[in-house]
Formats: C-alpha cells, sequence, structure tokens
C-alpha cells in the first residue's frame, strides 16, 4: 500500500496517507530504505496512542514513495501487559551488532521499557524482555529508579549500547504500582551486550537550572543521533509544542544547547513570538532527526481533530546557521519535496501547515479542547479510523485561514476548489497572508454534497505560498484545490466538452 500524492510523484505534509495517524515519528536509514517507527494513534480518539505499532518505509532515492509495511508489534505481545491495557508510547528502533533489529518502547504509565527483536527492519517483532538491573529487576521496578518514557536508541560505532528516556512531570506513584519513580530530566543508560540490562546510568538533561536551556528546558520525546563525531540529542522542550537539540562529544555529555528545529505552530519564527501569534494549532511534540547525503531533516508531528490524541507525522528540511548549528524550520507543505510543489494540479486540502480562525489557533492539548475551539477550522474526516478515510480542512467560518507552503507557480490561471457547506461566501485565495493582493475570488453555494467550484486566477510567476480564506455565512468544508495553467485550463475545458 502507497500514499496517496499528487501527480508527478511529489512528497508533501504530512508524508503519510490522510487516514494514517503516526506521531512520534522516528526515522532511521536501514539498507537502502527510510524506515519510520512512531506510536499510533486513532482518528477521532479520546486518548493517545489506541493503536498498534505499524512501520513505514520509502526508498532513500525517493521520500515521496512510502509503503506501509504492516503491524510490527501488538499492545498484548508484551507479557507484562497480556490484555492490551497499557498504550504503546512513542518508540525507537535500532540495528545491534549481531545484525538483528531491536524496538524499544513505553508501556503506557508503567514506568516500564520493553525491548523487541526481530531478524528484518519491519518484520514481526519478538518480546526479548525489559530494560533491567544487573539482578534482573525492570528498571522502573525500583523506588528511586528513572521514569521510562519514550526511549531512544543509539548502537554507536564502537558497539556500545545507548539509552536514553525521561519525562519532566511527576507521575502519581498510584500509576506506578506505588513506586516513587525520578523525574528529573532526561537519563542516559549505558546497556550491555545482551541490549536490555543496565550498566550505567546518569542524568544527562536535567529539566531544571539556569544557563543556555533556560526557557528551553527538556520536557520529553528523546531521540538521539550520532553524525561523524557530533551526537544530537532531541527532545521537546518545557513549551512542549517544540523540539531542540542539544551536542555534545560524547554519548553521556556534557551536552550543549543548539536552539529550536521546529515547532508545530512556527512559534519563534518573526511575526509569531509567542503561542497567541502562532501560525498553526500547537500541542505536544516529538520526533527526530534524519541525515541523508549532505541533507538533513527534522520528522515532528502535528495535531488533527481537535484533540492531542489524533497525531500525523510531518517533516522539514534543516538549514545550517553561519555557527554551523540549525535554523529553526518553517511548517510547509512540502518538507519531503526538495523544492517546492508545482503549481499546476490537484492537491488535498489536508496539507495545510497553516490554519487559523479570527480569533488565531489554539493549544489542542488544553482540557476540552475540542469545546473550547468549536468555532474553530480543524482537520477530520467522516469515516471511523482505518484505512478509507478521506481527510479535509473542516468548519472554515468567515474569516477563516487555511495556508499552503510552497508552490512554484507560472502562467497560473483558474483556481478550482472542492467544498460542502451551507453558505453565501466566497473563497478567496492569496499569496500572502494579509489578502492585500488577492489572486481569485471563488464564487460559492451551498452544498450538501461534494461539488467543485471554479475561478480565474492571475499571480505573478515565482516561488509562493497560497491562503486561501473564507468569506460568508455559515462554515464550509475544504476537500482539495486544482491549479491550473494554460495548458491545463484548456484540457479540462475540451474533457468538459459534450461530444
Amino acid at each position: 500500500m502507497t500514499a496517496d500524492k499528487p501527480a508527478r510523484h511529489q512528497a508533501y505534509n504530512p508524508y503519510l496517507p490522510g487516514w494514517e495517524y503516526v506521531p512520534d515519528g522516528e526515522p532511521h536509514v536501514f539498507g537502502d530504505r527510510v524506515y519510520v517507527y512512531g506510536s499510533h494513534d486513532r482518528a477521532g480518539a479520546h486518548m493517545f496512542c489506541l493503536n498498534d505499532y505499524v512501520c513505514w518505509s520509502a526508498p532513500v532515492s525517493d521520500l515521496s514513495d512510502w509503503r506501509l509495511e504492516g503491524t510490527i508489534w501488538h499492545r498484548g505481545d508484551d507479557p507484562a501487559n497480556p490484555h492490551g491495557r497499557h498504550s504503546l508510547f512513542a518508540p525507537d528502533v535500532a540495528r545491534g551488532t549481531d545484525g538483528r533489529y531491536y524496538l524499544y518502547y513505553g508501556m503506557g504509565w508503567t514506568g516500564l521499557i520493553g525491548v523487541a527483536v526481530c531478524d528484518e527492519p519491519a518484520g514481526t517483532y519478538q518480546f526479548l524482555g525489559h530494560v533491567q538491573h544487573p539482578g534482573g529487576t525492570p528498571m522502573g521496578r525500583a523506588t528511586g529508579d528513572p521514569f521510562g518514557f519514550d526511549p531512544a536508541v543509539l548502537v554507536d560505532k564502537d558497539g556500545r549500547v545507548w539509552l536514553y528516556s525521561g519525562f519532566h512531570n511527576r507521575i502519581p506513584a498510584v500509576a506506578t504500582g506505588g513506586r516513587r519513580l525520578a523525574f528529573d530530566g532526561c537519563y542516559c543508560f549505558e546497556l550491555e551486550p545482551d541490549m536490555h540490562t543496565v550498566r550505567s546510568c546518569r542524568l544527562v538533561l536535567p529539566k531544571a537550572g539556569p544557563g543556555s536551556f533556560e526557557g528551553h528546558e527538556f520536557f520529553e520525546a528523546s531521540s538521539i543521533r550520532r553524525y561523524d563525531d557530533t551526537y544530537y540529542l532531541v527532545y521537546s522542550s518545557r513549551v512542549n509544542h517544540e523540539l531542540c537539540y542539544a551536542t555534545a562529544s560524547s554519548p553521556t555529555g556534557p551536552f550543549a544547547y543548539g536552539g529550536v528545529l521546529v515547532s508545530n505552530g512556527d512559534v519563534g519564527l518573526p511575526g509569531h513570538p509567542d503561542e497567541a501569534h502562532a501560525a498553526n494549532y500547537t500541542g505536544n511534540n516529538h520526533g527526530g532527526m534524519l541525515r541523508l547525503g549532505d541533507d538533513y531533516y527534522i520528522f515532528y508531528h502535528r495535531q488533527t481533530n481537535r484533540t492531542s490524541y489524533s497525531r500525523q507525522t510531518c517533516a522539514e528540511r534543516l538549514t545550517c546557521r553561519p555557527d554551523g548549528g540549525f535554523a529553526q524550520a518553517e511548517l510547509t507543505s512540502c518538507g519531503l519535496n526538495g523544492g517546492p510543489l508545482s503549481g499546476v494540479g490537484t492537491y488535498p486540502a489536508r496539507i495545510a501547515c497553516n490554519l487559523w480562525s479570527t480569533k488565531g489557533t489554539g493549544r489542542y492539548d488544553v482540557p476540552l479542547s475540542h469545546q473550547r475551539y468549536a468555532n474553530h477550522p480543524f482537520l477530520t474526516q467522516d469515516e471511523p479510523d482505518g484505512e478509507s478515510g478521506v481527510q479535509y480542512v473542516a468548519n472554515l467560518r468567515n474569516g477563516a485561514v487555511a495556508g499552503y507552503k510552497y508552490f512554484s507557480l507560472r502562467g497560473l490561471v483558474e483556481v478550482e476548489v472542492t467544498i460542502r457547506g451551507i453558505t453565501a461566501g466566497v473563497l478567496e485565495v492569496a499569496t500572502d497572508p494579509a489578502f492585500r493582493h488577492p489572486i481569485a475570488r471563488v464564487q460559492l453555494a451551498s452544498t450538501r454534497e461534494w461539488r467543485p467550484f471554479v475561478a480565474q486566477a492571475k499571480a505573478p510567476d515565482g516561488v509562493c505560498a497560497l491562503y486561501f480564506r473564507y468569506r460568508g455565512t455559515g462554515a464550509i468544508d475544504l476537500r482539495d484545490f486544482t491549479l491550473r495553467d494554460a495548458a491545463l485550463h484548456a484540457v479540462s475545458q475540451k474533457c468538459q466538452t459534450p461530444l
């Protein structure tokens, strides 16, 4: 099974199908393919990570051609979770020195980290054990143990195995079987060659304290990479919507703060100084770094369905700062594409990277966010969770905007949109978020079924963003839009001419 995509094999965000809800994406290159491991949310869910682990992969040479590898681990496969009562939180995978693949996962709020093994990157994994003390007691079962959460694993060039894990918020002891565990930040564990027995443990990213991390201290979402002689520890900071990174010349640190890699609201970029000015709805964040050749990418996730329980993995290319670090990436619709999207063709509305209402945006991880943001636009699907869902932008009310970045426009003459809703209004299209110079105005009419509407368009040639703003009464849903140049317009006219 492959992801749906526009013509010409382009890649866009989210890079998996609209019906797939994989957050916490950890990308790894094994052989000639990129494999992405993550937790697995459910469309319209009431809680995190309700589905089993699946794996997706794509050729290193074509990051638009994603393939579902299938389910690699079920909730009930862990002997300590036979009835699947505990969800599977963010995982990671590493290839051991024996050539086999090791899956590390957090088992709900228990504090346990499980390990499973497989001969293939995306086969059926078999239970190996829990990360444990030398005597065999599982880590997380002794008072004072670090709380096991969001494990990240690295098998270093010398064969030594390093596991990173930690969580900021203290969990009530009743949730961990009465044991009082440590919640001090990110810990680094060296594991024995058996891949699950702890040899040593030390705190490498404290959750509090002055210094260069101030304002961006560790919260959760550990992710580790070694590129050349530098160790990159990616994590979600205490502001939660951003992924930051720290670097060191040793797997145990000391780690130096590097900066913000991405915010799922573009907070911190020009024009978006804080969450009140976010360019998109925010929530928790988790992802990993990927290097392909000379290019670096950061994988992260976005929220849908007006909650934090239906998240989807996205990716952006990173650019280097003059000092050798990475600049914060901007949210785009074309993260893995290697450049802007084509200025002609049909695109699903779900690839919106910016979304806001006349009252701005908001955080989806607040209590009852689906009620708080009832008059805001959001991403959703009509079908239940599964492989048949068609995702779209819902509930565009007067003044609401869906933004897409970037397209290479050349000779644009027409814009067509497919909408439904009870409406008397127009959908304005512009290349700037202030709509100073709209390039098209699509007149709409009420329709309970999906229906196309078209308007002439005129825009300067070049690379630009496209913003769609609804003006009118009622509310509309936006399923897709089509950009046409003169040649494509002629073809469409010919197809509509009766014989």
